[in-house]
């Protein structure tokens, strides 16, 4: 008993971080209305910062300018933590006024992608600012030696310390927003917005004050954790990210003490997880300290429903408009014939970005029926594909199923687990579905990617996955000394066509038609007899299916699958992707496989522009963050807009110059009689 407890007080400092991760998504939400999914990345700069510091070097995050400026010795305690704090508020602010004030008024999924784009952002930031950014070590800040608690229980003191600094936080900000006027503004305009315009406060000042003070809450305790982790990008943007979200949603996005509690409850009890694995024969040795969040966040679901996180009881999930499906011999056949030319006649990099290219669009497809067609949101999407990719390697090379049964059992068990993780779909929507599924990617890749039970023997080059052979003929990408062959591209735009002709038909369908009813409004599509349960299981079955097989098409591309190519950022950027390309249309999908990472745009503007592959990551963020600012249908949808603007346009002029035609008076000529 004395070592459970040892674990559990053991976990406090993680319980402190998740906990004010959480008060800092809260302080946010209550100012701004936002769900910022970048609060962990955010936080995570600041604590690269002032590492950055103690090491005698400040970076500079705007690209052109020199990497960092030398101090030439550590600055000290109290200087590196009063610059990095300046920073964390300047940043706080900044992503406010650049970002989210644009989208103040803007639907929610707008919001979603933006701070996903933030993500990607300060993720490559880190990538090339801080090179080596994996030795990198902090002296300690809060005492470190031990405390007894009793004769047989002794602890490091830094955790219980962080804990108590949270706990304190949290006081004050309760009280704050209890016991002053802007305090009690702000919770007022949580409510409504026009209350506090009445009251003499401006929505956009308290939006960009919850902002500051949710950064320097978050910056402050991911400083003061440095010295008791191991830093790295991904420990505060995805590690502590989730289990904070489902603080945030246990304390309902509005309360502080059931967040902080929440949190410090999540961090002592995963703690106290790592002892029951090595103690408990039966428990499971993978993904629990990592499926309790998403435990709690469905439980949260389950029991909370609908009212979270209802701002202004307002529903602003709102979608770009859905085009028509017109399937014309040149919409259709040209995008093939242009690719399959590429692959016979380009070079084997070019075939790559094509490939690339082709698979990106079948990602993005699925996003497309489940989002664009079915107005539901998953940020789970790589982690069904992941499956799909490990159980056809698990297919093919143990139990020896051929080509094409392999890939067609893999799809199925990928589709099974899309409905499963669909499920909450009948109870929440929006935002809070996107929590949900983001916390079930995690939890899958946690549990299912690292557990060698389910996937084999995946060492760091990954489970093997053989070519497809379909009889005699080898359609894989390499075969004996040969590599990139055209004919496994060609392969790859055969499905991507069967698949893309799938989704128009959907749309074209009556059943398009009721999911379309559908995403705009549940109670008037339930009054017309349309079931809405079995709506939303089949978008999620259709998007996973179409996931599956974009996951078995990465499997038989790259040879090999691993964790690392279905892991949580690689969903958060398929959605940026699909998002930024036009997320209603197959047109859509097929720009965002373009536009997307490594494909044929970036690859292209990368041999003209050769310094641009250092920074494809975040070009890639600021072009999502701008295209969900100033046109959220996307890139095919700002051309199809611009398309009907000019046949507007040209119809006016004829009309009016049929119009000044008829009332131009008749000419009368002597001699015509």
């Amino acid at each position: 008993m004395i070592d459970y407890l040892f674990y559990l007080l053991l976990g406090s400092g993680a319980g402190a971080i998740i906990a004010a991760l959480g008060l800092g998504l809260v302080v946010a939400y209550q100012g701004s209305g936002v769900v910022n999914f970048a609060c962990g990345a955010m936080a995570m700069w600041s604590a690269f910062v002032y590492a950055d510091l103690r090491n005698g070097a400040y970076p500079f995050p705007i690209p052109g300018l020199p990497g960092r400026y030398h101090f030439g010795h550590d600055v000290g305690f109290r200087w590196a933590m009063l610059l990095a704090l300046l920073t964390t508020a300047l940043v706080g602010l900044t992503v406010y006024l650049l970002v989210f004030r644009p989208l103040r008024k803007a639907p929610a999924l707008a919001k979603v992608v933006a701070s996903i784009g933030l993500v990607i952002v300060f993720l490559s930031l880190v990538d090339r600012r801080f090179e080596d950014k994996t030795s990198i070590r902090v002296g300690p800040i809060l005492p470190r030696n031990s405390v007894t608690i009793t004769r047989d229980l002794t602890v490091p003191r830094d955790g219980l310390w962080l804990a108590l600094i949270v706990i304190v936080i949290g006081a004050v900000l309760w009280a704050l927003s209890r016991y002053t006027r802007v305090g009690l503004v702000t919770r007022a305009a949580a409510e409504n917005e026009k209350g506090a315009v009445l009251l003499g406060f401006s929505p956009d000042f308290l939006a960009g004050l919850s902002f500051v003070i949710a950064s320097l809450v978050t910056g402050l305790i991911a400083i003061l954790a440095t010295p008791m982790i191991q830093l790295s990008s991904g420990v505060f943007t995805f590690g502590f990210l989730i289990p904070a979200l489902g603080a945030a949603l246990i304390g309902k996005f509005r309360y502080v003490w059931p967040t902080v509690f929440t949190g410090l409850a999540i961090g002592m009890v995963q703690s106290t997880f790592t002892k029951v694995q090595g103690d408990v024969s039966w428990f499971p040795k993978y993904g629990a300290r990592e499926g309790l969040p998403f435990l709690v966040i469905i439980i949260a679901m389950v029991v909370l429903g609908e009212r979270l996180p209802d701002r202004g009881a307002v529903d602003n999930w709102k979608l770009p408009a859905v085009p028509q499906a017109k399937v014309t011999p040149l919409t259709v056949l040209l995008p093939v014939l242009l690719a399959v030319a590429g692959l016979l006649f380009l070079g084997p990099l070019w075939r790559g970005a094509i490939m690339t290219t082709v698979i990106s669009s079948v990602l993005a497809l699925s996003l497309v029926v489940l989002t664009g067609f079915g107005g539901q949101t998953s940020l789970a999407q790589m982690a069904f594909a992941g499956i799909a990719g490990f159980a056809l390697s698990k297919l093919a090379t143990q139990w020896h199923v051929p080509f094409p049964f392999a890939p067609i059992l893999a799809v199925c068990l990928a589709t099974l687990f899309g409905l499963l993780l669909g499920l909450p779909a009948l109870r929440v929507r929006g935002t809070n579905l996107a929590i949900v599924t983001l916390a079930g990617s995690v939890a899958i890749s946690e549990f299912l990617f690292k557990n060698p039970i389910f996937v084999g023997d995946a060492s760091t080059a990954g489970a093997k996955v053989p070519n497809p052979k379909l009889g005699p003929w080898d359609m894989g990408l390499v075969l004996g000394s040969k590599s990139s062959r055209p004919i496994f591209g060609i392969f790859l735009v055969a499905v991507a066509f069967l698949l893309g002709l799938l989704v128009v038909n959907i749309r074209r369908s009556a059943t398009g038609r009721r999911m379309l009813a559908i995403r705009s409004n549940e109670r008037a599509a339930s009054a017309i007899g349309i079931n809405v349960a079995s709506g939303k299981m089949l978008v999620f079955t259709l998007s996973s299916f179409i996931a599956g097989v974009g996951g078995c098409l990465i499997a038989y591309r790259f040879g090999t699958v691993s964790d690392v190519s279905y892991g949580t950022f690689a969903s958060l950027t398929a959605l940026a992707v699909a998002y930024l390309g036009g997320i209603t249309s197959v047109s859509g999908a097929v720009t965002a496989g373009i536009t997307g990472a490594s494909g044929v745009a970036f690859f292209a503007t990368s041999r003209l522009i050769h310094s641009l592959g250092a920074w494809e990551a975040l070009i890639g963020g600021v072009l999502l963050i701008f295209t969900a600012i100033k046109n959220p249908e996307g890139i095919a949808g700002a051309f199809r807009t611009q398309a009907a603007e000019a046949k507007l346009k040209k119809a006016r002029k004829a009309a009016e110059a049929a119009g000044s035609s008829a009332a131009r008076p008749a000419l009368v000529v002597a001699g015509d009689r």
